[in-house]
This record gives C-alpha cells, sequence and structure tokens, in this order.
C-alpha cells in the first residue's frame, strides 16, 4: 500500500510519538477494504507504538479505521480509505493521538480541552477536495484532546447512501450530534467559536488591547502575505487580520504558472506563505471579517466582533470572490446542487449530467476536469465566443461527453425543492427560451472584488467595486495603500498580486518615513 520511501519518511516522524496508539478496522469484502487493511497493517509496522485490530463494534461504517489512545480514551474516525488529500489528516491523527504537540497554540488546547461533550462530528468529504483536508485535521485534533469529542471523516464518493439521505452535494459538510453543523471552508478557531459561544467575546477583548501597528495588511492571500514580508523585513511592526490566510488559492488545484515552480497546489502554497510570514513575527489575526475603516490620528480597523485596531498605515489585501449568476433558484440551491469548487464537489456528481456556467479559462479548465467523473458536461457562455485559451477549448471539444452551447443566457435554477434538478436558459440569438435536465450546476463567471465595507470610507472604488490606485499602490486616501485582485491591477494572477502586495508595503514605508518627518518638523516649528 505504501511504498519504501513514504514508509521511511513516516517512520522518522512516528520516532517522536510516546503513547500507544490502537488502529481498529471494520471492514467488509470490497475493495477499499482489502486497501484499508493493507494501509493499517503498513502502518503498524512503522512503530511499536502502534497496533491493529478489528473493531468490535457492528454497528460502524465499513470499511472504517479509528485511530483510538487506550490511554486518553480518544477517537478519530475514518470511514473510507483516508489517501490522496486526507493521507496528511491520518498521519497528523496518529500523531497527535501518539502525544506529539500540534501547532495550535497553548490558548486553543486549554479551550479544547474545556469543552463539555458529548460532541460528535461528522464531516463528508471528497478525497480531491483541498479545503477538505483543514476542516477535518481541524476536528481530529479537538477529537485527539478530549475524550468528549468523537470527528469522524466520512468519504462521500463510498458512502453514497448517506449522501443522498443527507442530501449533500458540497464538501466539506460538517455535521454536530447528527444535525448539520457547516458547510465549506471553516477552521479551528471558526469551529471553536461557534460551539464555545463565548470565544468571541475573549478574542474581541485581546484584539482591542493590540498595540499600534506600523502597517495594517488587511487580507491574508498572496498579495497580503507579500505585503506583510516587505513591511516586517523593514523592521516596521506589522500585522495581518484576515478571514482566512491563503485567501482563493486555498481552492485551487493545480498552480502551473508560478514562475521558478513547475507546479504547485494550492493549500501547499498557502501553507508556504503563512510560514515565511511568521518567520517574521508578523501578528496574524485570522478569522475576523472588515467591517469599516475610519480615520483620527491614526487610522482604525474596526472588524465585525467589534474589536478595533489601530495602525499608522495600512494595505488592503482583500481579494475576490467567484461572481454569482444572480438568478432566482441560485441562492436557495447553493450547496444542493449550485456549486463554486469542481474539485471539491465534482466526485458528489459521479455518473451525473452537470453544467458549467461560463466560457473563460476557469470554466473551460472545469469542464474538462468533471469529465472525467460526470457523465456529461455541458457549458454555457454568454458571448458568441470562447474566452479560454485555445489549447483548452481544442481539450474540451475533442472530448465526446461535453457540449459548449454560445450565446446561452442562463434565466433560472430549477430544483424539487432539495436539490438542483436542471436550469433554464434563453438562446440570445433565436429568442427561444430552452431547459436542461442537470443533477449540478458548477459557476465560473469571473470574481467579485471583496470591498463592500469600504463603500462608506474615503477610499475611491470603480463602478465594478476595484480599490483605485496608482503606480505605488496609493489609494485616494493618504496612507492605505492596497494590492491584489480586490484593485484595478488589470490581471489577477498569484504572480501579479504578490508583485503588487510588495509594491504597496513600500509604498506605505515611504509613507511613513516622510510623514514622520513632516510630524516631527511641524512639531520642531511649533
Amino acid at each position: 500500500m505504501l511504498d519504501t520511501n513514504i514508509k521511511n519518511q513516516l517512520a522518522s516522524h512516528f520516532a517522536s510519538i510516546t503513547s500507544p496508539v490502537e488502529l481498529l478496522i471494520a471492514l467488509d469484502d470490497s475493495n477499499k477494504s482489502t486497501e484499508l487493511k493493507s494501509l493499517a497493517t503498513d502502518l503498524a509496522s512503522l512503530s511499536d507504538k502502534f497496533s491493529v485490530r478489528d473493531n468490535p463494534d457492528q454497528g460502524v461504517r465499513r470499511p472504517s479505521m479509528v485511530v483510538s489512545s487506550p490511554v486518553n480514551n480518544t477517537q478519530i474516525i475514518f470511514a473510507g480509505v483516508p489517501m490522496g488529500h486526507e493521507f496528511t489528516s491520518l498521519v497528523l491523527a496518529l500523531l497527535h493521538t501518539g502525544g506529539h504537540p500540534s501547532k495550535a497554540s497553548d490558548a486553543e488546547i486549554e479551550q479544547i480541552k474545556s469543552l463539555t461533550g458529548p460532541l460528535n462530528f461528522e464531516v463528508y468529504i471528497s478525497l480531491s477536495c483541498q479545503t477538505c483536508p483543514q476542516v477535518v485535521q481541524a476536528l481530529n485534533l479537538m477529537a485527539a484532546h478530549n475524550q468528549n469529542i468523537t470527528a469522524t471523516m466520512i468519504d462521500g464518493a463510498l458512502f453514497q447512501d448517506e449522501v443522498n439521505e443527507r442530501n449533500i452535494l458540497a464538501v466539506p459538510a460538517v455535521y454536530l450530534n447528527g444535525e448539520l453543523f457547516s458547510q465549506g471552508a471553516v477552521n479551528l478557531t471558526d469551529i471553536l467559536n461557534k460551539v464555545d459561544t463565548k470565544a468571541a467575546a475573549r478574542q474581541a477583548d485581546a484584539l482591542n488591547d493590540k498595540a499600534l501597528f506600523d502597517v495594517l495588511v488587511v487580507g491574508g492571500g498572496p498579495a497580503g502575505a507579500s505585503a506583510a514580508i516587505y513591511s516586517a523585513r523593514k523592521g516596521l511592526n506589522t500585522g495581518v487580520v484576515a478571514e482566512r490566510f491563503g485567501g482563493q488559492v486555498a481552492d485551487t488545484l493545480a498552480i502551473e504558472n508560478f514562475i521558478s515552480v513547475k507546479a504547485t497546489e494550492g493549500p501547499k502554497l498557502v501553507a508556504q506563505l503563512e510560514e515565511h510570514v511568521k518567520e517574521y513575527g508578523v501578528d496574524v489575526m485570522q478569522n475576523q471579517r472588515a467591517a469599516s475603516l475610519t480615520k483620527q490620528d491614526n487610522y482604525q480597523i474596526t472588524l465585525e466582533n467589534g474589536a478595533v485596531l489601530n495602525a499608522k498605515s495600512v494595505v488592503l489585501a482583500t481579494g475576490a470572490r467567484w461572481r454569482e449568476m444572480n438568478v432566482p433558484g441560485e441562492k436557495e440551491y447553493r450547496g444542493h446542487g449550485v456549486a463554486y469548487c469542481p474539485h471539491c464537489d465534482g466526485p458528489l456528481f459521479k455518473g451525473k449530467a452537470v453544467a458549467v456556467i461560463g466560457g473563460g479559462n476557469s470554466g473551460i479548465e472545469a469542464a474538462i476536469d468533471l469529465a472525467n467523473i460526470v457523465e456529461h458536461v455541458t457549458v454555457l457562455e454568454f458571448a458568441d465566443t470562447l474566452r479560454a485559451d485555445e489549447v483548452l477549448i481544442r481539450k474540451a471539444k475533442s472530448l465526446s461527453n461535453i457540449t459548449i452551447i454560445k450565446n446561452a443566457q442562463t434565466t433560472e435554477v430549477v430544483g424539487d425543492g432539495k436539490r438542483v434538478t436542471g436550469l433554464s436558459y434563453i438562446d440570445r440569438v433565436s429568442g427561444d427560451e430552452k431547459s436542461l435536465a442537470l443533477a449540478g450546476i458548477f459557476v465560473q463567471i469571473g470574481l467579485v472584488p471583496n470591498t463592500e465595507w469600504l463603500k462608506d470610507s474615503d477610499v475611491s472604488l470603480t463602478r465594478f467595486g476595484e480599490i483605485e490606485i496608482d503606480s505605488k499602490g496609493a489609494t485616494s486616501l493618504p496612507g492605505v495603500y492596497a494590492a491584489g485582485d480586490a484593485t484595478t491591477t488589470p490581471f489577477k494572477q498569484i504572480i501579479i498580486a504578490m508583485g503588487s502586495g510588495a509594491t504597496a508595503s513600500l509604498g506605505a514605508f515611504d509613507y511613513l518615513i516622510r510623514h514622520s518627518d513632516e510630524a516631527q518638523h511641524t512639531e520642531n516649528a511649533a
């Protein structure tokens, strides 16, 4: 199951385990059970702290494996074979159950230990989903530190009956004690804030006590990370406040145009960015959304939880999000057939008919990826030509289960009250109204800048909501700079966002030098 190189690497990692770990496996006669048994056997051979035995519980999902601590009476469950993106989740579960310290802060660990239960988390995933491991690992960490908490990863492609019964059409989908808890990306802090009702107030108090920042970066994507690094390297007291570190890049599957790196994946790049940022002592404040920007003596960023952060200068790098169709039925069926991440949710539509809205690079790439999973893909493009690169168009046209319809204006998402059953569109040439029977709709029609919170500020925005900047990243408000996909920078690319982050940060540094000199001159003149 595991090759020699991986075994050698794992054996090195597992040498730090100090406490026994039991692997309880529940099998049936399927091929996946054979794979799981082989995986458990391979793992057990890598540490004398590991043991494997059959799970005596007849009611468990099969195949499944429980990572259990007989000392602490904790349980982390994998229903399915945790390979692909979830293999790291399995390795971390073994390490944390065996006593290896996690990267969570002491405060977070104490908060986890203080939770009362029972808290039974179930998270439905697909092994190709890059967002899912973050959620699985957060829940597993909680289960490893509190016997009142259990965490179960469930491979949705393997347990289709449960997926259909619970009407799950988007992952990760988290259930707590049988009720839907969250859908989509959430991290440890998000989860703790929901189950610990006093956590948000404690966070706000701690944020209010932060000292004045020289540079406060709003946003944790490539532009924000670059701005933070350049500011910190100048010796400035730098903070980053973000809803989640990495932004949209964390949801990106393949990155093949990042110069000097032949190929990488979004989560890997995000982890590297975060590690680089933290090397410089930057104060990273995640799971926080900015609500307003004001100026008195300094700048104030008010957060949605009511906390206020103060800074001498600000870099806005809030990025962008997927554009919505804004047609009837889209919001009602979001997560129930309407999706925005083909890599995450595509496996849930195996063998079914789906549509991709949009004929740009993202749309055609999504169609090509989905064609390997689903029965048929219909691409609907509003214009009379496709905007994707010619190489992608040729590939899509070569696949027999992709149909491309141009001059198609989607008018409605149709469903049965529980899930998507189709869509309606208008042929813009003939004017005829048409319909398609579908199980899923993947929306890939561009980006919207995350700048609504700035509309009442003195920062000038275009009619599209983009922040207007000059060649140094300066906005219309002195001391406030901006970078990345939220700005008027014409091309929305990772490497361009990083460059603009550096530019904005250097612009802010120049402003601080000049502003400091002017303030000193005024003080001396007085």
